[in-house]
């Protein structure tokens, strides 16, 4: 099955040649696709000159710093547009684990889309604190209650989606732009019919690099439950 797995970057020069040789190595026959919003650090270059020498990554340039989601919309786009048959989202900084990835990928195939999750038995944060903790899990709860749908991890962004799934929910006109993106998406999905399973995955806080995670974002993400609700 033609598999994409599509990484946001913004500074990443650290952490992404390093994850990019991490995935290559578990041998999955997996594409890379770097979304990069014109990093001041040259992550974009570094990309760029890693894909000169392995075919199977991609980069996908864009002019200024957009938000998480447009670059997921863009970047999982792309990936449609390319033929690819399952798609998977997952961060740079090794928050996601390549190991971790390796228990999404036995899904394809089996579900419509297949859920990363902190929160299901087995799964697990590493590193956060008591307020992280709270917010994240609150946010998926409160998520549950005004959505309706028994996710577990609403919030979370370690996510895989086969093509009909990305093709039904029209993935251009989706308006959340931070963590809310991830709900939205899941939400959509399940609106249409689609079925998911929740992978269990331990998240670790990342390795370099500062936290793209911000006051405004948790805000957004609030509100903009409801909006997705009765959109």
């Amino acid at each position: 099955m033609k598999t994409l797995i599509v990484i946001p970057t913004y500074n990443e020069r650290e952490n992404i040649p390093v994850m990019i040789d991490a995935l290559l190595k578990l041998n999955q026959d997996l594409h890379i696709l770097v979304v990069d919003d014109n990093s001041p650090d040259g992550t974009g270059n570094l990309v760029r000159e890693v894909s000169l020498k392995q075919p199977q990554v991609h980069l996908l340039s864009r002019p200024g710093k957009q938000g998480l989601g447009k670059a997921y919309v863009a970047g999982l786009g792309w990936g449609l547009q390319n033929g690819y048959e399952f798609l998977f989202e997952m961060d740079a900084d090794f928050s996601h684990r390549p190991e971790d990835l390796l228990k999404l990928l036995e899904h394809r195939g089996r579900t419509d889309f297949v859920v990363g999750s902190r929160y299901v038995p087995g799964g697990q944060t590493k590193n956060w604190g008591l307020l992280r903790k709270i917010i994240s899990r609150g946010g998926s709860l409160y998520s549950q209650i005004i959505l309706g749908y028994p996710i577990q991890d609403w919030t979370g962004g370690f996510n895989g989606w086969s093509r009909p799934v990305l093709e039904r929910i029209k993935l251009d006109t989706v308006k959340s732009n931070g963590y809310s993106f991830q709900i939205e998406l899941k939400y959509r999905a399940l609106k249409n019919g689609f079925k998911g399973i929740e992978v269990p995955i331990l998240f670790e806080d990342r390795r370099v690099g500062q936290s793209k995670m911000s006051f405004k974002i948790v805000i957004e993400a609030f509100f903009r439950v409801w909006k997705i609700r009765f959109q």
